[in-house]
């Protein structure tokens, strides 16, 4: 089983202020983690690529993108002394925003590209900004750009693929992504998330296609097993998925402060063992994994490696 592991050092010098959560510290945990459990050295460890911007278009529009561009080369030209643009309360870029988020969209888009053509079985792209949150036309959320959404948008529309599931285990609801498949048959969105609670959406889903589970604030990992037993696996196995991607979420762990939810490591690994069985059924165990929340930086390493021990099949 080979499993890639993409990232970039671009990624870590976006930054939205002194302690904001999503912060570049969230990556040097996940790294420091994965060297502490010895796996580090069994993952295919690959360089993000800068996405073009012609592929962003590909799910985004054009004022949305200029926006990000524009404020982030503008703070550049000031030798990155220039502080911050706010996009909205939560979130805000700076000099090094711009290549941030081309790497975390080229991450996604190039894992794409490497499991469809069968150079790996599957990928983790540590990256950030996040991006489930981010619509068609705009940012928000702590998200600039939409990976996983231009990712399987992607493997749709480049690769010829006739469905695609994406699997969304954040603990908030990922109503960017929803919003840009919403209509959209040939992907099916499965989650889960806190309710009521930001963005304050997804209890009523838009379009069709999305199967959203709403849970109370303090359900833990056996409320999730249930759901996904009950609801999301009898939906994935219907639709017959040719690839999986995943909105990876840590923040529903028990000690993440953002949120109320009680999940621990070996919730996730579960998780990802049900999301690795449907993948090999329907999906010749194509999966892409992308990073979303979690701010618990102990928490967050400790699940992403519960994560990756799955996919890499060194449990």
């Amino acid at each position: 089983m080979t499993t890639a592991f993409y990232t970039h050092p671009d990624c870590k010098l976006h930054d939205m202020g002194a302690g904001h959560p999503e912060s570049p510290a969230r990556l040097q945990a996940i790294e420091d983690q994965l060297i502490a459990s010895r796996i580090d050295q069994l993952l295919d460890y690959r360089n993000a690529p800068l996405a073009l911007e012609s592929e962003i278009a590909q799910v985004h529009g054009a004022a949305m993108i200029a926006l990000i561009r524009e404020h982030s080369l503008a703070l550049a030209s000031k030798g990155g002394q220039g502080g911050h643009y706010q996009l909205d309360p939560d979130t805000s870029i700076n000099a090094h925003s711009w290549q941030a988020a081309l790497r975390a969209a080229g991450a996604a888009l190039a894992a794409t590209d490497a499991v469809l053509a069968g150079e790996i079985n599957n990928a983790f792209c540590a990256v950030r900004p996040p991006g489930h949150h981010a619509t068609s036309s705009l940012s928000m959320g702590f998200c600039l750009f939409n990976n996983i959404a231009l990712a399987a948008r992607h493997a749709l529309e480049a690769h010829g693929l006739e469905r695609v599931a994406i699997v969304d285990f954040d603990v908030h609801h990922g109503n960017g992504t929803e919003e840009i498949f919403a209509h959209d048959p040939r992907v099916l969105m499965v989650s889960f998330f806190q309710h009521p609670f930001y963005p304050f959406s997804g209890a009523e889903p838009e379009g069709g296609n999305p199967l959203n589970v709403p849970v109370p604030a303090y359900s833990d990992g056996t409320v999730v097993r249930q759901l996904v037993t009950e609801q999301w696996l009898p939906a994935l196995n219907a639709h017959r998925p040719q690839m999986i991607f995943v909105s990876a979420g840590f923040d529903a762990h028990r000690e993440d402060d953002m949120a109320q939810m009680g999940l621990v490591e070996a919730d996730y690994a579960w998780l990802t063992r049900q999301i690795m069985a449907v993948a090999a059924q329907h999906a010749q165990g194509r999966i892409v994994s992308c990073l979303e929340g979690g701010y618990n930086l102990s928490a967050l390493g400790r699940s992403v490696v519960a994560h990756m021990k799955v996919l890499a099949e060194l449990e």
